[in-house]
């Protein structure tokens, strides 16, 4: 049996999945987002997660890491195996570099560490379901068009106005996602968990050198650059 991610546009037709032991904590989350518009079930375990998952109809998943029953991993796995497509955030205590790898092996679409805000929560929701709308701009793809550019990520190319330069797996990595979100923000802390396994000083740095690495690869179109959005992340910028 396989389910689909039913994608919307409208805040009132977002169905959330909250799965969260703690029931104060479970508590707080679903009536927060019910109060931010969204439509959330909370369920207090993964073995209750999952079973309210295959009822379908969830556009995102919020699951906690270290629950009874069946952890978050777990579930996660199991909700894989359905539904390759449904966005999922994990909620943890744990600060190990190799659970935050884990997670995103799963395959996570975002990791937020506890203790957290709600506006925090709220930001990353926001930006998970902004990559992952039914929207042109937003759909994975070999082949991106970037004002006088064509980036090939399977070849790992970026051709155009000049000589045609192979990017290195950073750089792709980086600039796919730069592309995905094309005039619009790529949040900071997501494109290093994605690419680099974690938000840490030193991998913030690498990041910054690949930025500007990219940057000059597409100054020969002056249409394009690559923008830096304070407090947030990046926006690679095309003003036709």
């Amino acid at each position: 049996m396989k389910f689909t991610c039913q994608k919307q546009t409208n805040m009132e037709d977002i169905n959330l999945l909250v799965v969260e032991d703690d029931p104060n904590l479970g508590a707080i989350l679903s009536e927060y987002l019910i109060a931010k518009g969204y439509k959330s079930t909370l369920c207090r375990n993964g073995d209750e997660g999952f079973k309210e998952f295959i009822k379908g109809g969830y556009n995102l998943c919020i699951l906690d890491v270290m629950m009874p029953i069946k952890d978050g991993f777990t579930l996660a796995k199991e909700i894989r195996r359905v539904n390759t497509d449904v966005p999922i955030i994990f909620l943890t205590a744990k600060s190990m570099k190799e659970d935050t790898i884990q997670g995103f092996a799963i395959g996570a679409d975002d990791y937020i560490k506890k203790p957290f805000s709600m506006e925090e929560l709220l930001m990353r929701i926001k930006a998970v379901l902004r990559r992952t709308q039914t929207n042109p701009k937003n759909q994975q793809q070999d082949e991106y068009q970037i004002g006088g550019f064509l980036f090939n990520k399977k070849t790992q190319v970026l051709k155009g106005l000049g000589e045609d330069k192979k990017l290195t797996s950073k750089e792709t990595d980086l600039l796919e996602l730069l592309a995905i979100n094309l005039n619009d923000v790529l949040d900071r802390t997501y494109a290093l968990k994605k690419i680099w396994g974690d938000d840490s000083y030193f991998n913030s740095r690498s990041m910054d050198v690949y930025i500007t690495k990219l940057r000059k690869y597409l100054k020969a179109d002056d249409r394009v650059e690559i923008i830096n959005v304070h407090g947030k992340g990046f926006k690679l910028l095309f003003n036709d």
